[in-house]
């Protein structure tokens, strides 16, 4: 092994409930009492005799068996999920790449009943849009209301750190949209990235909101704009780096299929999505259930 690592033989105590009790906390002070950071924060030592001298609380045998049973069934519950999290998107992937049409005009993959080529459009052709705008800063009855204010990292998410008043919106170029609208990030980090908004909230100057015109179907166009994203930032973006503009985002040139192919492929995308969402929130809660229990079954 190399001199980083420490290894140890256990004697009298379950293996197990010894790896899960470093998995809480109850020890880090020991460490920060006796170890040292050196000349960087970010490094860390101790020496092997002081570590090995650090006094730790164990419960019976008995105790410790069935406490570490208890958090290998939560880390197995926690994998499966984790592991059908990553089949689910690995499939919507899959599915986007052959299921919308390539340069043939046709999908490798489609539903039965369906042959018709898919046709070309502008996205400016096919859905309305507009963008919003940022409330004064600084002015305190601006913020801090009842309406959610979306920013271009958070068009995914069902929450927002900022809130605006109807002041704020009414005194800015911040407009509304509501839960079904596509949402597409037109500045910074999140250029080209693409949503469903799932709340109905204001939207600032970095945000483009889209609304497609009646036969086409927003999950489908949503699917299309993020399924062709590194082409558009690789044509527009130098580097990745700069924004896009709405000019650009509605001159892009979409195959779309007819008004019913769209609503199977929509339906399909929506509930894999659906799928994805719930195993990521089943797993948000089992870890925040593992972080809990580490905090209060050991002393």
């Amino acid at each position: 092994m190399s001199p980083l690592y420490l290894v140890l033989s256990v004697h009298n105590i379950d293996e197990s409930f010894l790896e899960t009790l470093f998995q809480s906390t109850t020890w880090h002070r020991f460490m920060y009492q006796n170890g040292d950071t050196g000349a960087r924060a970010d490094r860390f030592a101790i020496k092997d005799s002081t570590f090995m001298s650090m006094p730790i609380k164990v419960p019976t045998l008995a105790e410790q068996h069935k406490l570490a049973l208890a958090f290998q069934k939560l880390d197995h519950a926690i994998t499966l999920h984790e592991e059908k999290k990553r089949q689910l998107e690995r499939l919507k992937s899959a599915l986007l790449q052959r299921m919308f049409a390539d340069k043939s005009r046709n999908p490798s993959v489609r539903f039965k009943g369906f042959s018709d080529e898919w046709e070309q459009c502008k996205l400016g052709d096919i859905s309305s849009s507009y963008s919003g705008g940022t409330p004064k800063a600084g002015t305190r009855k601006y913020y801090n209301g009842k309406i959610p204010f979306i920013r271009s990292g958070e068009i995914s998410k069902d929450f927002t750190e900022l809130t605006i008043t109807e002041d704020g919106l009414s005194n800015s170029a911040a407009k509304m949209v509501g839960k079904g609208d596509i949402l597409y990030a037109l500045y910074g980090a999140t250029s080209g990235e693409v949503s469903i908004a799932r709340i109905n909230g204001a939207i600032n100057q970095a945000i483009m909101a889209i609304k497609p015109f009646e036969g086409y179907d927003s999950y489908l166009l949503a699917s299309l704009l993020q399924n062709n994203k590194t082409k558009i930032t690789e044509k527009y973006l130098q580097g990745g780096q700069g924004n896009l503009s709405a000019t650009i985002v509605k001159n892009l040139k979409l195959k779309v299929p007819s008004s019913k192919e769209q609503k199977l492929i929509g339906i399909l995308l929506l509930r894999l999505d659906r799928s994805i969402t719930l195993y990521k929130h089943k797993l948000e809660l089992l870890k925040r259930l593992k972080c809990s229990l580490l905090q209060n079954m050991f002393i």
